[in-house]
């Protein structure tokens, strides 16, 4: 059984997790949900982030309730490439060239730093750089669904040279992201987005590591799903 580590959740849920033996994500694939919601310090929050997680590798739990733990926006599925037919999102690709786009930008930071990032990310993912709307460089397609039922297309990874600070889209809760994030240098998170004030305020050795860790993880999912 492959050892995937278990989702980042609350350190609760981790410890009733631990205290039952599951020290692994696939330990849970086939475990009754009820089973695991009993455990003491276990809550629906802990639920909803080991089910998201075990969808990525085609693991479920037996007898599962997809209402215990279900969040507004919450993926549930991730498929490679675009179905426009199905696209709820307004963000898609457009015919701007990314690096016509980068040099047209107002501050000198973001024409350089974001020239630097466009070389960068080209390295890294071997991809072709796609302007997703007015604002974000992106590479690679994923088709996602919500457990809302509201789905839509977007890059598997990207970013966004803005004046204050420069947007990164990239898998935070993937494995090992926690520990490249502890070593990156002075950022800021949220859900879904990195934000760096200016690339010298960080290591781009590690920010490299980051965007493959990223490109990796989102192109597995994708292919497994």
């Amino acid at each position: 059984m492959s050892e995937i580590p278990l989702p980042r959740t609350g350190a609760p849920a981790l410890r009733a997790l631990a205290s039952a033996g599951y020290t692994h994500l696939g330990q849970l694939n086939g475990v009754p949900m009820a089973d695991v919601f009993a455990l003491h310090g276990m809550g629906p929050k802990g639920i909803g982030a080991l089910r998201r997680a075990m969808a990525e590798h085609n693991w479920a739990f037996a007898d599962d309730d997809p209402a215990v733990g279900a969040v507004q926006g919450g993926r549930v599925s991730l498929t490679e490439g675009r179905q426009p037919d199905r696209n709820d999102s307004k963000t898609e690709p457009t015919s701007v060239d990314p690096i016509e786009w980068v040099a047209s930008l107002p501050k000198p930071r973001q024409r350089d730093e974001g020239a630097q990032l466009i070389e960068l990310f080209n390295e890294v993912t071997g991809a072709e750089s796609v302007m997703w709307g007015p604002s974000i460089i992106g590479y690679g397609e994923l088709h996602y669904v919500y457990e809302s039922g509201r789905e839509g297309d977007m890059p598997k990874v990207g970013f966004s040279p803005r004046s204050v600070a420069h947007t990164f889209y990239l898998s935070l809760d993937a494995p090992g992201a926690t520990e490249l994030l502890d070593r990156l240098g002075k950022h800021r998170t949220s859900v879904a987005c990195l934000y760096v004030n200016k690339l010298a305020d960080v290591d781009i050795e590690v920010l490299r590591e980051l965007v493959k860790m990223s490109w990796e993880h989102e192109t597995h999912t994708g292919a497994g799903n």
